[in-house]
């Protein structure tokens, strides 16, 4: 871990002296936080007005702090720096644990700043539930879910803690820190200390090991990349690009390393895992050679059964070595951060050439013509599938798209076109429903305002619906499209398949609210649509020159029982996907 020290210079060794939430304010914005996320209460009142008096950064008020959790970590991804978010003690703190979770599981940096009550009003060793009111031991509860959680009780060591939770966040694995203060520490003053950083170098790379890697490339005959969010979280989407440009790769993705190459480029793939595109599955199967960049190989990505992934050479690079050889086996271990991996990897292949593997690519381009993403449901009224894309094309303006969680996200990573300069948000490790709104909204900030694409549906809506004042007050242009199947889609299949089709808790029929009339309670423009003729009007008109920076909402209504196809079939390899089905060109003979 990176630590910090005291500069011990005669001069200019100190800030003037000083209140306790006037340095933190002053530290964030230097540190080039330009928006932080929170919803108020008493314990954080003090940072707030410092932040308003001594800072131009911009304050958003959000109407929950799980959405402020969620708003910070949708910033931090666009940006890199981490998302800050505050809440007041009690309640407010333990409405972020979902956020900071999110954060931890996705490697997103972090600050979440929590009030506390006074010192004197800590329960401290006393065997008893509360002394002061909302008093709640927030680091405890954190912990688990953070890289580092700080309780400051001194006030003069707010310097370090803050230098040292910034290095944390960033460092490695980005994550979460979580910084719980009391009151009367908020109001101290002090006089704090300018730090310097230790500076700390990594090991190179083995250039055995290197060596190996570029002879197992240009030996392979049927090699691939799989991408994931450690490139974004690594901040080396640029050395990728080179990478894959040298080395002449094909490329699967992730679920959240969708927005790592373009939809459009020649060597991407497609999107692999428990519902991927089924040719991306099958080319993921066939490989004999797979390097692994910024991905855990988690079992969404691979599927229960790893042995079929095993038979074949596999690197996998990343920085933490317990994610190694954790579900999959037998892989050449490449512990180091990914931009020291490019580096390194360009050093030790500068003067080698790499060939493309004709006879591969061609075979992959027939297995996504063989098994189109279009084709894959045969649904009454509005195919997904076929609205992603058409929503894609549409589209060019917007910078980012979020999905949320359930049936409408894998639609999305499956057929979204997405492209270059755009960004793709969801939450994987955590999955929580309700995601997309809030982060949405700090993507959307993030990006100075630029438009942003919320892909969401009728369930995952009504858990920050409130965020839509949010949008409103902050004139922000997010174009919301509720893809409304009137269930919870993929808990609709599951019972389907297992329970017999008892709908227990999933199916809400016509019971469920109309979004479109939701939205214009709440002053945004809304439309619907339900039949497949008027899907290119619709998204046309999310884009027509006078909407551009409007925020509007699109509710797309889907027959509820259209599935999420295809999908891994149970206890198979995930080149096994339901239903099960003959190949395009097959069935035209």
């Amino acid at each position: 871990m990176m630590k910090c020290k005291l500069l011990r210079n005669e001069q200019n060794n100190k800030y003037p002296n000083m209140k306790v939430s006037d340095f933190i304010a002053e530290f964030l914005e230097k540190k080039g936080i330009k928006s932080v996320f929170e919803l108020s209460g008493g314990m954080i009142t003090h940072i707030l007005d410092s932040l308003n008096q001594k800072t131009a950064i911009n304050i958003i008020t959000m109407h929950h702090e799980q959405a402020a959790a969620f708003a910070a970590e949708g910033y931090a991804r666009i940006t890199g720096l981490p998302g800050v978010a505050m809440a007041t003690s009690g309640p407010g703190a333990t409405n972020l644990l979902t956020g900071i979770g999110s954060c931890y599981f996705d490697s997103t940096p972090a600050i979440f700043i929590t009030g506390q009550v006074n010192r004197h009003e800590l329960k401290g060793e006393r065997e008893i539930r509360q002394l002061g009111f909302q008093e709640t031991d927030i680091v405890s509860m954190a912990r688990p879910i953070t890289k580092a959680c700080f309780h400051i009780s001194d006030p003069d060591s707010i310097s370090l803690i803050f230098e040292e939770a910034f290095k944390i966040a960033l460092e490695g694995r980005p994550g979460p820190v979580l910084i719980d203060i009391p009151m009367d520490v908020q109001r101290a003053q002090i006089e704090p200390e300018y730090l310097e950083e230790d500076k700390t170098t990594n090991p190179e790379i083995a250039p055995t090991v290197l060596q190996n890697l570029i002879n197992d490339i240009k030996q392979a005959k049927r090699p691939l990349v799989l991408s994931g969010r450690g490139i974004k979280a690594g901040n080396c989407q640029n050395l990728f690009d080179q990478f894959i440009a040298k080395t002449k790769l094909p490329v699967i993705t992730t679920l959240l390393g969708l927005d790592t190459i373009a939809h459009d480029d020649s060597q991407r793939v497609g999107f692999i895992g428990s519902y991927g595109n089924r040719w991306a599955n099958i080319a993921f199967g066939e490989c004999d050679l797979l390097i692994v960049l910024g991905s855990r190989l988690d079992i969404r990505q691979t599927g229960a059964d790893t042995q079929f992934i095993e038979n074949r050479k596999i690197y996998h690079v990343d920085c933490e070595k317990g994610e190694i050889n954790n579900r999959v086996k037998g892989c050449e271990a490449i512990v180091a951060d990914l931009r020291d991996f490019f580096n390194d990897f360009e050093k030790a292949a500068a003067a080698v050439s790499f060939n493309l593997a004709e006879g591969w690519i061609n075979h992959i381009t027939d297995l996504k013509q063989s098994w189109p993403d279009t084709k894959e449901l045969t649904p009454t009224g509005i195919n997904p599938n076929v609205f992603m894309h058409s929503l894609s094309r549409q589209s060019q303006i917007a910078k980012a798209y979020l999905a949320d969680v359930g049936s409408h996200q894998m639609w999305a990573a499956q057929s979204l076109e997405v492209n270059k300069n755009q960004h793709f948000l969801t939450s994987g490790g955590m999955g929580a429903m309700g995601f997309a709104l809030p982060a949405g909204i700090g993507a959307c900030i993030a990006l100075d305002k630029a438009p942003v694409v919320i892909l969401i549906g009728d369930g995952c809506m009504q858990l920050n619906i409130q965020e839509l004042q949010t949008i409103v007050r902050n004139k922000l242009p997010v174009k919301i499209v509720v893809l409304n199947n009137r269930t919870l889609g993929m808990i609709r299949q599951f019972q389907d398949s297992y329970f017999e089709s008892r709908y227990q808790s999933t199916y809400w029929g016509y019971d469920a609210p109309d979004f479109a009339k939701v939205a214009i309670a709440y002053g945004i423009e809304a439309l619907t649509i339900e039949n497949p003729e008027t899907i290119e009007n619709a998204v046309t008109w999310l884009w027509n020159a006078e909407n551009t920076l409007k925020p509007q909402l699109l509710q797309v209504m889907i027959d509820p029982h259209t599935n999420t196809y295809p999908k891994i079939a149970f206890g198979r390899p995930i080149t096994e996907m339901e239903p099960f089905a003959k190949p395009i060109a097959m069935e035209a003979t």
